[in-house]
């Protein structure tokens, strides 16, 4: 089983107490803001998120990490790679993307967890190049991705939502030289 460690977080799977807190996080209007149509989701939406996260690990060999503070055991949210299938335009491709309490956020934790996650793709799953995809008027997501080494790729519409999007792009030449 992966598992990932940076100075203050460990990125691991999924377990059932996670499903509380995530749903908390999940809740938050502000949080949701940004993710597909606004819409908050409840305890069972989480559960059934976890469920299909746990599975894409299963069949893709890579995905969402819970994300945990280690100095506490609480968790934050999540970080990691799935596949972009709201955005077929991108498609073959494989995203980098977060999503954490609003309590955590502004301590650079999506950063230090995008670049272990990065890394994790890159170098132990081989992967040739990551996307990351934000919401026009998503900054603080948008510089992330640039901290990431991530360069504008494409700036589109969202055929889910009607929403306009901004794709970022890092291959894994563009990673090693970095």
């Amino acid at each position: 089983m992966v598992v990932l460690e940076t100075p203050r977080l460990t990125l691991r799977r999924w377990r059932e107490e996670d499903v509380a807190p995530m749903a908390a996080v999940n809740a938050d209007p502000e949080v949701m803001r940004w993710i597909r149509d606004g819409s908050v989701r409840d305890e069972r939406q989480t559960r059934d998120g976890i469920a299909a996260w746990e599975h894409d690990w299963e069949t893709d060999g890579f995905g969402l990490f819970a994300l945990e503070i280690r100095a506490t055991g609480r968790l934050a949210g999540f970080t990691g790679l799935a596949v972009p299938r709201f955005l077929p335009e991108v498609l073959p491709a494989v995203e980098i993307g977060w999503r954490l309490g609003r309590d955590h956020w502004g301590q650079g934790l999506a950063t230090e967890s995008a670049q272990a996650v990065a890394a994790f793709g890159f170098e132990d799953r081989g992967l040739e190049r990551i996307v990351s995809i934000a919401q026009v008027g998503n900054a603080a997501s948008e510089r992330i991705m640039v901290k990431l080494g991530m360069r504008l790729e494409r700036e589109t519409v969202s055929p889910g939502t009607g929403r306009r999007v901004r794709v970022f792009e890092l291959s894994a030449d563009e990673y090693a030289a970095a």
